[in-house]
């Protein structure tokens, strides 16, 4: 048999569903033991107590980042750009406005761009970790090809455009005084 397969995961919960977040993992502990871990501070640090509890003689390997809206959210969103998370399980509150709400969308959607596995909520997380393709060694995501986005000014003069304009822009300035 191979050498087991170490799945990128971050752990992120809204207050509300820290509680959830934390059963969800022990529910699962056996199934995520070996993985690499990447979590917002506070619920990282009561994940690792939690699974450190049940399993005192387990080696867990965990980045505990800055609080979320403390820019842990963030910090997350540079991993999953920088291609070190696979997948993110990110239990969100849906009755409660979040005051930094913009960064939960914006982790929304680099998962979607960057084409990672996102789970909002345990349902969904149960459906993702019991999938054969988990644990499968063949499995590998699509990596969106975005390289006509990132060279779409590659043949335009924008550059040379602004410059000029700020040239013309001088020169009446300069006229009128």
């Amino acid at each position: 048999m191979g050498e087991k397969l170490i799945k990128h995961i971050g752990l992120v919960a809204h207050d509300a569903m820290k509680k959830d977040l934390i059963e969800w993992t022990l529910w699962n502990s056996e199934l995520l033991i070996g993985h690499k871990f990447y979590c917002t501070g506070t619920t990282g640090t009561l994940i690792l107590a939690a699974l450190k509890q049940k399993h005192p003689d387990v080696e867990w390997d965990f980045t505990i980042l800055k609080s979320g809206p403390l820019g842990g959210d963030q910090q997350i969103g540079s991993r999953i750009v920088e291609g070190e998370i696979d997948y993110l399980f990110f239990f969100t509150d849906p009755m409660t406005l979040q005051p930094h709400d913009t960064d939960v969308k914006a982790l929304t959607r680099l998962a979607g761009v960057e084409n990672i596995v996102f789970c909002c909520n345990r349902s969904t997380a149960d459906h993702i970790i019991s999938s054969p393709l988990f644990l499968d060694q063949n499995y590998e995501r699509t990596h969106p090809d975005y390289s006509n986005y990132a060279q779409r000014f590659a043949n335009k003069s924008i550059v040379e455009e602004a410059a000029e304009s700020v040239k013309r822009r001088r020169r009446r300035k300069n006229t009128a005084e």
